[in-house]
């Protein structure tokens, strides 16, 4: 009954957006959240803290099951796991609820001109830089920052703890790996503070067709991340990270 009242030709669409969204994000460790957030807000129009219940909403599931594809594959360093995931959801809940409660997108454009700065950087290391191995020294700050930006601007865990770990001497596919599952606990938990501040709005067609194509996608990043050289996917995640944060910066700032 449910299957045949949807309209499937306006959650297609979508499907397809969460499909691509999940493949990278599964792969390179972030852009699931900002690819969604900002098709829905500036494609569909739809409110900055609805978009970013909704597809928090379907990261609760994407993540789990990304998660699980990185941990078969051998991609998570648990004790960069451990020290990442508190400050994480900490941040999370500090994020949604100041979303709920006021208009967090003043601060949206500082923080995209920064990532497409790190964008810039990791792409001229790939490029030109060596690529040694280090242990990252600051952990739990980033997982603080990266859990609020999260939530209060609809994506941002990827993007701001992939890439300053990487920066900090992290190997990709650990990072990316570990990153990954530990975004699980921090989607759930913006999830239930959503609900709480705005009840079922958030869960739309839309939701529904992100859901889909997201979770068809998630096993693919583990193999991903897997597969492809130390060297490209930081490229890859440089090149990515510039475009996505440049294009919300321009949006920003063509309103």
């Amino acid at each position: 009954e449910f299957l045949t009242a949807i309209d499937w030709s306006q959650v297609w669409p979508f499907i397809l957006i969460g499909f691509a969204a999940q493949v990278v994000d599964g792969a390179l460790g972030m852009a699931f959240g900002v690819i969604n957030s900002t098709l829905l807000v500036t494609v569909m129009g739809v409110p900055p803290a609805v978009a970013s219940a909704s597809v928090h909403a379907v990261e609760t599931f994407t993540t789990a099951a990304s998660g699980v594809s990185h941990i078969v594959h051998k991609n998570v360093d648990w004790k960069l796991f451990r020290r990442l995931v508190l400050p994480g959801v900490i941040g999370a809940i500090l994020g949604a609820t100041l979303l709920s409660n006021v208009d967090a997108s003043v601060a949206k454009p500082f923080v995209m001109l920064y990532l497409a700065c790190i964008g810039l950087y990791l792409l001229f290391r790939a490029v030109k830089g060596r690529i040694e191995p280090r242990q990252p020294r600051i952990i739990a700050p980033l997982g603080l920052v990266g859990g609020f930006l999260d939530a209060a601007g609809g994506g941002g865990w990827g993007p701001v703890v992939t890439s300053n770990l990487l920066i900090q001497g992290a190997t990709p596919r650990h990072t990316i790996g570990t990153v990954n599952t530990a975004e699980f606990f921090l989607t759930a938990t913006a999830s239930v503070t959503f609900f709480f501040a705005l009840g079922w709005s958030a869960f739309t067609l839309h939701t529904l067709g992100i859901l889909i194509g997201g979770i068809v996608a998630a096993p693919l990043g583990g193999i991903l991340a897997k597969r492809v050289p130390t060297r490209g996917l930081m490229a890859l995640v440089g090149v990515l990270l510039t475009l996505t944060s440049a294009w919300s910066v321009y949006a920003a700032l063509a309103k």
